[in-house]
């Protein structure tokens, strides 16, 4: 062994001892992320984002761009998971898709148009009107008998608080068609995947059960997010490709701890401390 290489090897390895304790945190703040995004339903990305802006210090723009990767890494997750798998509606997610990438698309071609302040004002508005929205609806549930007629976008699932067979129809379709457009436009713009918005929504006021919205939710962004991904990419908020990397990681492990949380909780707990969440982020980006 050439004794240039002994010399320079122990710096080598001194330096990836030091990138690797450097990633830490930010392996850390995606797991969180991923965790309670998997917990709550609404995905990792309206957490990652204030971690990585306001607990890292990294300029809103890259730490969305970012945080789209950690998007990405949550639908890599839930096709992967077996907790998750039977709560998917490949149905309706197709449908959504359908308008979601197009206000993905369109939302790439705003991002020279808009501040970073309006960036914030933006993500903490959608906080706040989410939160209000879930507060309202506690105690609905969208479960109903196994054997009624589901429709054509509609589905049945293992509800774990009642430890039955229950079904679900799919109502207000052309409203649940324009949210994902919406949440499309604001994956891209703030980030967030959109699960934040499409959750709530199909929970809220198309029938379907939180945690088959959340497993659809989810599913879906992580194609909605490939547009807002490329589209932050090419505008140059990509930034350092290890902290979005790392971030990514750590939402997938996170989000796979999340999901059997997320399981077995209450249904109007999960809508309580979503609430909760949601108000602190909008507090942190509209008052502060």
């Amino acid at each position: 062994m050439p004794a240039s290489y002994r010399a320079s090897r122990p710096a080598a390895v001194r330096g990836t001892i030091r990138g690797v304790l450097e990633l830490a945190p930010l392996l850390l703040a995606g797991a969180v992320a991923g965790g309670l995004g998997a917990t709550l339903g609404i995905g990792g990305g309206v957490l990652l984002v204030p971690l990585l802006n306001a607990g890292f210090g990294l300029p809103f723009d890259q730490a969305a761009a970012a945080s789209l990767v950690g998007v990405l890494a949550t639908a890599g997750s839930v096709s992967v998971s077996s907790k998750t798998r039977h709560l998917l509606n490949i149905r309706l997610a197709i449908v959504l898709l359908v308008f979601g990438v197009p206000g993905a698309i369109v939302g790439g071609g705003m991002l020279h148009l808009l501040s970073d302040t309006t960036y914030r004002r933006i993500f903490g508005v959608t906080a706040v009107a989410i939160a209000l929205l879930m507060l309202t609806r506690l105690d609905k549930r969208n479960v109903r008998p196994a054997d009624i007629d589901i429709g054509t976008l509609g589905s049945r699932l293992f509800d774990d608080d009642t430890q039955t067979v229950v079904a679900y129809q799919v109502i207000r379709v052309p409203l649940a068609c324009a949210v994902a457009f919406v949440a499309g436009l604001l994956s891209t713009l703030i980030g967030i995947g959109g699960g934040i918005v499409i959750v709530p929504a199909l929970n809220s006021l198309c029938g379907v059960p939180m945690r088959a919205a959340a497993a659809t939710s989810a599913f879906m962004i992580g194609i909605t997010a490939v547009p807002g991904a490329i589209a932050r990419a090419a505008n140059g908020d990509l930034g350092d490709l290890h902290v979005a990397a790392a971030a990514a990681l750590g939402v997938f492990a996170g989000y796979q701890a999340g999901v059997g949380i997320a399981t077995r909780a209450p249904v109007r707990s999960l809508k309580i401390l979503m609430a909760a969440v949601l108000i602190a982020i909008a507090v942190r980006y509209l008052l502060v």
